[in-house]
C-alpha cells in the first residue's frame, strides 16, 4: 500500500487521520521535531530509532526553524498531508501570538516545498489544510470557493497559508487545499469546550446565538482527506464543511439535549463579556459564516454525518 507523510500528525485531526489510514492499509510517517517522543504519543515507546515501525506507523524528524526534513522519510512517501500549524484557539491573540500562528503555517509550507524541490521523491499529491477563516461575515448567500478573502486576521492568515503551499503545483504535484470548518470531535477542539458547561447543567449560548457555524464531523473530515488521496480528479481548493450549517444556539442546545436530555438551563453569554474574556478572538466566536459544501460533493464525496443531529448522536449518544 502507499505511504502517507503527515505534518502535524500528533494533533486532533492528524491522530484521527492516521488511525483511518492505518485501518485502510496505508503506511503512515509522522513528522516531528522529536520522533521518539512522538512514538510515545502513539504508545510505541519501544522504538529505538525514528524508522523502526510500530505496526505501519513510522516516525521521522523535521525542524522548521532549522529547515530540516528527513530525506529518507520524503523518499518513502507517495502522498503528503500537510496539517502543521499552531492552534488558533489555544491562547489569547496577542501580537506575538498572531505572528506565531501565521509563521507556523507559512514556514512549514516553505520547508515542505523546499524539500520536494531539492530531495528525491515520488510524491504524487499534497493535501493541505486551510480553513473557512478565509471568509468573512455572512452577506446573504453561502460562501463558495471563489469568494474573496476576508480582510481580517484569520483571512490574512489563510491567504498566506494557501499561497505558501501553492508553489507545490509548480513541481508537477497535484495540490488539494481543504478549507476546514469547525471540526467536531470528542478528542479535542470546539466540541470539548461546548460540553464543559453542560456538565453543570448549563447550555451556554454565545452572544445572540444566531451566528451560523459551518461544522464537520471528524470522521467525515478524515474520510475527505482519504478521498483526496484516492481520487486524482480532486484538485484545487474545496470547502470541507457538512451541508447543514447551524446556529450557535441550535448546536449548543443540541449538545445539551444529547448529554442531559431536558435537564439543562439555557444561558446567554453576553457579547461584551466574550470580548472582554477572549479579546480579538471573540470576533470568530460571534461571526456568522455559512459555507457551501457542494463542490466537494460534486467530486463524489458523500457525508456520513450530513446534519448536526446525526453528528451529535454519534459523538455524544
Amino acid at each position: 500500500m502507499p505511504t502517507v507523510l503527515i505534518t502535524g500528525g500528533t494533533g486532533m485531526i492528524g491522530t484521527a487521520l492516521s488511525r483511518l489510514l492505518l485501518q485502510q492499509g496505508y503506511d503512515v510517517i509522522i513528522l516531528s521535531r522529536n520522533p521518539i517522543e512522538t512514538a510515545s504519543h502513539y504508545k510505541a515507546s519501544s522504538l529505538q530509532n525514528s524508522f523502526r515501525p510500530s505496526g505501519k506507523i513510522f516516525y521521522a524528524r523535521w525542524d522548521t526553524e532549522k529547515k530540516f526534513l528527513d530525506p529518507q522519510a520524503l523518499a518513502q512517501a507517495d502522498y503528503v498531508v500537510h496539517l502543521a500549524g499552531e492552534g488558533v484557539a489555544k491562547k489569547r491573540w496577542t501580537k506575538k501570538r498572531k505572528e506565531e500562528i501565521k509563521k507556523s503555517r507559512t514556514q512549514s509550507s516553505e520547508l515542505l516545498f523546499h524539500a520536494l524541490s531539492n530531495q528525491p521523491n515520488k510524491v504524487k499529491a499534497v493535501v493541505s489544510a486551510s480553513a473557512i477563516g478565509w471568509y468573512g461575515q455572512d452577506q446573504g448567500k453561502p460562501f463558495v470557493e471563489t469568494d474573496p478573502v476576508s480582510q481580517d486576521f484569520l483571512g490574512e492568515t489563510c491567504k498566506a497559508w494557501e499561497e505558501s503551499i501553492d508553489k507545490v503545483s509548480s513541481l508537477g504535484k497535484r495540490l488539494v487545499k481543504y478549507r476546514l470548518g469547525l471540526a467536531l470531535s470528542n478528542e479535542g477542539g470546539a466540541l470539548v469546550e461546548f460540553k464543559r458547561p453542560v456538565r453543570f447543567g448549563i447550555a451556554a449560548i454565545l452572544g445572540s446565538g444566531n451566528q451560523i457555524y459551518s461544522w464537520i464531523h471528524i470522521d467525515d473530515l478524515c474520510r475527505a482527506f482519504l478521498h483526496a488521496i484516492e481520487t486524482p480528479e480532486v484538485n484545487g481548493v474545496y470547502n470541507l464543511v457538512a451541508p447543514d450549517p447551524v446556529s450557535n444556539k441550535e448546536m449548543t442546545i443540541g449538545i445539551a439535549h444529547a448529554m442531559n436530555g431536558n435537564l439543562y438551563i439555557p444561558f446567554k453569554v453576553p457579547s461584551f463579556l466574550l470580548k472582554l474574556i477572549l479579546g480579538e478572538m471573540s470576533i470568530e466566536v460571534l461571526k456568522s459564516a455559512t459555507v457551501d459544501a457542494s463542490k466537494i460533493q460534486s467530486t463524489g464525496f458523500n457525508f456520513i454525518y450530513s446534519n448536526i443531529k446525526s453528528a451529535l448522536r454519534h459523538l455524544i449518544g
